[in-house]
């Protein structure tokens, strides 16, 4: 889609807006199943905590993707989207045994990254297939704030724990149907990645009844005209080879999974805010937008950096802004940034933010999180509505009567 079209969109539905190409995710999806279409049995399950809007849950299942979720929630909104539970895998973190024992109840693959939950599922539960996600130890993202394969990582058994693991599940007797790693985002280093992935190939030769082997994701999407990104067909080759060969001396086809989110939904979303001020001081001019981290919050978060686009006024003279909203916060979406000139009124568009977007939205400040549009076929569907006062009040419970101040005495 184009620049009209977003602008358009900014006018029919108002700002805040989210906007999400389907054409960009069914291409990026292809993109991603062709680079490894030498494998005998590829499954895709896309990252739902990256958007996990239910009707963008309903376009990848169309395409035949898989689901991975971190939470019963996102389990139950699967399911209503229309996914089998044989095609989810439920990869959570820190929670306790009983939620993980009702995903196990709806059917869908279970996947654990601790020793002390692993033995009490497997204690009671040993006919349940179970994946085991692995730390590999392994930095394959250059940020430690997105890089979950490190030393130091909440996420997944330390391959140091192989030895305990695997009394586990003699002890248990517990059936181990797969094998599962996730390094972390914005993956470059390819060899990086490879050499994480021989770690688990090892590490998968302890048991003998596996079904799949699950490489995780994280690879990273070019944010501006230029940026590097992961190349996905030079990994696709090596691991496909690398996979084939480990399959032949295992003795038996393995399924490769992936759970691509980013790689799937950052570059087809599209933020649109409308400029409230522009503000001159001694030596920044602010642009400040109907927005902050209450919408937008990775580039205070992590660092993200998203392009900035002037919509309103695609061929005016370029001018340094620092776009900032609206919050009671510092909230700066870009510092110093080289943006077609600025007027009240005119409507910015933050680029790639389709993943950990809207996901990550509050109502900091009582804010309303805004509406969605998914633009399908050259159409747009609103997916999602905008917020009102209503929905800000809609749990709270007034408990006025705790307040009211006693009646006075009547004097006699």
């Amino acid at each position: 889609m184009n620049s009209s079209n977003l602008l358009n969109l900014a006018n029919k539905f108002g700002a805040p807006l989210y906007v999400y190409d389907s054409e960009k995710i069914t291409s990026q999806f292809q993109r991603l199943t062709k680079a490894f279409s030498g494998v005998g049995s590829l499954r895709l399950n896309y990252a739902a905590k990256a958007l996990s809007n239910i009707t963008i849950l309903r376009l990848m299942n169309h395409l035949g993707s898989g689901l991975d979720t971190v939470s019963i929630q996102e389990v139950k909104l699967g399911l209503m989207a229309g996914f089998k539970p044989e095609s989810i895998i439920y990869t959570p973190n820190g929670v306790s045994l009983e939620e993980i024992e009702e995903a196990s109840a709806l059917g869908v693959q279970i996947n654990i990254d601790n020793l002390s939950i692993l033995e009490q599922f497997g204690s009671k539960h040993p006919d349940v297939p179970v994946c085991i996600r692995i730390n590999p130890h392994v930095m394959a993202g250059g940020n430690s704030k997105i890089s979950v394969g490190h030393i130091d990582s909440k996420f997944g058994i330390s391959i140091h724990q192989i030895p305990h693991l695997l009394r586990i599940v003699e002890l248990t007797k517990m059936n181990i149907n797969g094998i599962h790693m996730h390094t972390g985002s914005d993956i470059l280093d390819i060899d990086v990645f490879l050499y994480a992935s021989e770690i688990l190939f090892e590490t998968a030769k302890n048991f003998k009844n596996l079904d799949f082997i699950d490489f995780g994701s994280g690879f990273k999407v070019p944010y501006r005209t230029g940026d590097i990104q992961t190349n996905i067909e030079e990994l696709g080759k090596k691991l496909t080879a690398r996979f084939n060969e480990f399959c032949a001396e295992y003795g038996k086809e393995l399924t490769l999974a992936f759970e691509p989110g980013k790689f799937l939904v950052s570059e087809a979303g599209h933020f649109l805010a409308k400029v409230n001020v522009v503000k001159q001081t001694t030596s920044t001019v602010f642009a400040s937008v109907d927005s902050g981290f209450n919408h937008l919050i990775r580039p205070m978060l992590y660092g993200a950096s998203h392009e900035i686009v002037n919509l309103s006024n695609p061929k005016g003279k370029e001018r340094y802004y620092s776009i900032v909203g609206y919050i009671c916060e510092t909230d700066t979406f870009g510092s110093n940034r080289r943006i077609n000139e600025i007027s009240e009124g005119d409507i910015l568009c933050f680029n790639n933010a389709g993943a950990y977007c809207f996901t990550m939205s509050s109502n900091y400040n009582s804010r309303y999180r805004p509406a969605e549009v998914l633009w399908h076929k050259g159409k747009a569907y609103l997916i999602r509505q905008r917020e009102t006062f209503d929905d800000i009040l809609k749990n709270q419970v007034d408990a006025k009567d705790l307040f009211k101040k006693p009646k006075a005495a009547a004097i006699k």
